[in-house]
């Protein structure tokens, strides 16, 4: 059975990355139910309101946040993957996910796919997350930025389709599969490693405008 593990929300620290100052990359389980909505076009809102989750908070809002970004899920399955990789422990929430899921596989789901998590909730599935310095001042492991890029293990963000709350041990169904065929995994390797196949990519209904922007922009179309 797929379900949430953990439901995870920002507790704000300060970081030594530059330009950065307050982040809220710091998530922490809570136990109560989390009401989820989309939170607006990215940049659009306060710290307090960037993220789809009540109580959580994001301040790097020109990268992260805004309905594209508005759920970040992370598997305990690849948690466990890094564990061995790494040699430490690592806890739900430490890589900055709202959702620590279970039972399914988040790299495999299509762009576009669309869940259905507890009664009422439905996310979409937009694009695996890109690594960044405050991820990587977070882990406190060299070169981690690279590392984590080099896996197709990134994890994925949703916007909000239908508002609705979640709270650890919601089942998690997938709704819709759009079959065009494009994974988050795919997908997150192709713009690491391929990014002049990503031309391809902008026909795809789904993939946010803000990325298929950044895609013309990277390629000069």
């Amino acid at each position: 059975m797929s379900t949430v593990l953990q439901v995870n929300i920002a507790v704000r620290e300060q970081t030594a990355v530059k330009g950065v100052g307050t982040t809220g990359i710091n998530k922490q389980p809570v136990t109560h139910p989390v009401a989820v909505t989309a939170p607006g076009p990215k940049g659009s809102q306060p710290p307090e309101k960037a993220s789809g989750l009540a109580g959580d908070e994001i301040w790097d809002l020109r990268n992260h946040g805004g309905d594209e970004q508005a759920v970040y899920a992370y598997a305990r399955e690849d948690y466990d993957w890094w564990e061995k990789e790494l040699g430490r422990q690592l806890p739900g929430g430490i890589f900055g996910e709202n959702l620590t899921t279970a039972g399914i596989d988040l790299h495999a789901a299509e762009i576009g796919e669309t869940w259905q998590i507890g009664d009422t909730l439905v996310l979409e599935t937009t694009f695996g997350r890109i690594p960044c310095a405050t991820f990587q001042w977070k882990m406190g492991e060299p070169r981690w930025v690279k590392r984590f890029a080099a896996e197709t293990r990134p994890g994925v963000y949703f916007r909000v389709v239908t508002p609705g709350n979640v709270q650890a041990g919601d089942p998690i169904q997938v709704l819709d599969r759009p079959g065009h065929g494009v994974t988050i995994g795919e997908s997150f390797h192709t713009w690491i490693h391929n990014p002049a196949d990503l031309a391809g990519y902008l026909t795809i209904e789904g993939l946010p405008d803000s990325l298929k922007a950044e895609i013309r922009q990277r390629l000069r179309l």
